[in-house]
C-alpha cells in the first residue's frame, strides 16, 4: 500500500539531475543484460518481472525469438527500486502496489520522492516533515531517495550501448573532461 501524498515540483531540481535540462529520451533504450547490471539484478529477475508485468519494458517489448526488449530510464529506475525493496524484506505484492504507484509520476516529479517502508507498507514522502511525521510513530523505518538512484543511473548509462527503438542513430555523448582523466588513468 502506498500512501498518496501529492508531488511539490522544486524549480532547478531536474537541472542538478539532467544538466540540460532534457529528460531522457523515450525512444531510447538498453537491452536486458545491461538493465541488470546497471540496476544490480539477475537476468531471471529482470525476465521474470518481465513477464509478470511487474517491470515490463516501455521502449520495446520482446516480439518472438530473437528480439531484444529495451527498457528505458524510467523502468531502470523501476528495477533499482523493485531490488532494493526486496533486500529489505518487502513482500512482492506491496512492491507491485508501490511501483505500479510510481509508474504514473513523470520522471521529474521521482526526483521529489523517498519512499519510506517500516516493511509492510511502502510510503511516498516529498518532504522532510513528512519523513519525520513517520519516525515519530516509533516503528524502525528504512528510507530509498529516488533522485540518489536516478543519478547514480545518469552517470551510468554512458557506459552501456543504447539504441533507438525506431532504429534510428544516436549521437555518442562527448565526454567532459573529467571522464577523460578518470578514463586515461583506467587505461594505464
Amino acid at each position: 500500500m502506498v500512501d498518496e501524498r501529492p508531488v511539490k515540483a522544486v524549480d532547478g531540481e531536474q537541472g542538478e539531475l539532467f544538466p540540460d535540462s532534457s529528460l531522457p529520451d523515450e525512444l531510447v533504450g538498453y537491452r536486458g543484460p545491461a538493465a541488470c547490471q546497471i540496476a544490480g539484478i539477475t537476468y531471471r529477475q529482470l525476465d521474470y518481472w518481465a513477464r509478470t508485468k511487474l517491470v515490463a519494458p516501455s521502449v520495446r517489448t520482446a516480439q518472438g525469438s530473437g528480439s531484444q526488449r529495451l527498457y528505458s530510464f524510467k523502468d531502470i529506475l523501476s528495477l533499482k527500486i523493485v531490488k532494493r525493496l526486496l533486500d529489505t524484506g518487502v513482500s512482492l505484492q506491496n512492491i507491485r502496489v508501490a511501483i505500479e504507484h510510481l509508474r504514473k509520476r513523470g520522471v521529474r516529479d521521482l526526483a521529489n520522492i523517498t519512499l519510506v517502508s517500516d516493511g509492510t507498507t511502502v510510503y511516498e514522502c516529498t518532504s522532510p516533515e513528512e519523513i519525520v511525521d513517520l519516525l515519530q510513530g516509533g516503528q524502525g523505518v528504512f528510507g530509498i531517495a529516488v533522485k540518489v538512484h536516478m543519478q547514480e543511473i545518469s552517470g551510468t548509462l554512458h557506459e552501456f550501448p543504447a539504441e533507438r527503438a525506431d532504429g534510428g542513430h544516436i549521437e555518442p555523448e562527448v565526454p567532459d573532461e573529467l571522464t577523460q582523466r578518470r578514463n586515461a588513468r583506467r587505461t594505464g
